[in-house]
């Protein structure tokens, strides 16, 4: 059974095979953020993704923040065995520009993963997180003609607060 998991070099091949994906699929542009992030030396060197690594999981702490970001984040990877299927991020808290697109959780999954109700068990998974992270109701957006992320945020107790400029802004709560 799929799980959240810290971003591993373990799962390197899945990861880089995941990123190769989004690349690869047609319409996506842009590719998501993430995958942009990814350097090119870590996407063929494993000392170089091992760096790509911890500086994701330094992203955390205030110190070790993305500068474009503004606030920590949490990044979790949802994967089965040695599957890397989605990721996930969590903004510890939102700057007025997250406030109006981002919100306080992102996810992907990869396109050869998708339709398997994998985002729906991953953003069940991220709540009691972002709860322990301080988060006491989560803000989620989406593009008001994205229907798969509707239905996601929905079946997890997403309440529609607000419609503006084409976006969908959710909160959802962190605990039951």
């Amino acid at each position: 059974m799929p799980e959240l998991t810290d971003p591993t070099v373990r799962l390197r091949s899945s990861f880089l095979a995941a990123v190769a994906e989004f690349r690869a699929e047609p319409g996506a542009t842009p590719v998501p953020w993430f995958v942009s992030d990814v350097e090119p030396a870590a996407r063929t060197d494993p000392a170089a993704f091992a760096g790509y690594v911890a500086r994701v999981l330094a992203e955390r702490t205030e110190a070790g923040m993305r500068a474009d970001a503004g606030v920590p984040m949490t990044t979790l990877w949802w994967a089965e065995g040695d599957q890397m299927l989605g990721r996930l991020a969590i903004r510890h808290r939102l700057t007025p520009a997250l406030e109006r697109v981002g919100g306080h959780i992102g996810y992907d999954v990869r396109p050869g993963a998708r339709r398997r109700g994998h985002a729906t068990a991953m953003l069940a998974a991220a709540l009691p997180v972002a709860a322990a992270l301080g988060v006491s109701g989560a803000l989620l957006t989406c593009d008001g003609t994205n229907t798969a992320s509707r239905r996601v945020i929905e079946a997890n107790g997403g309440r529609l607060v607000a419609t503006e400029g084409g976006k969908l802004r959710y909160l959802v709560p962190t605990t039951a």
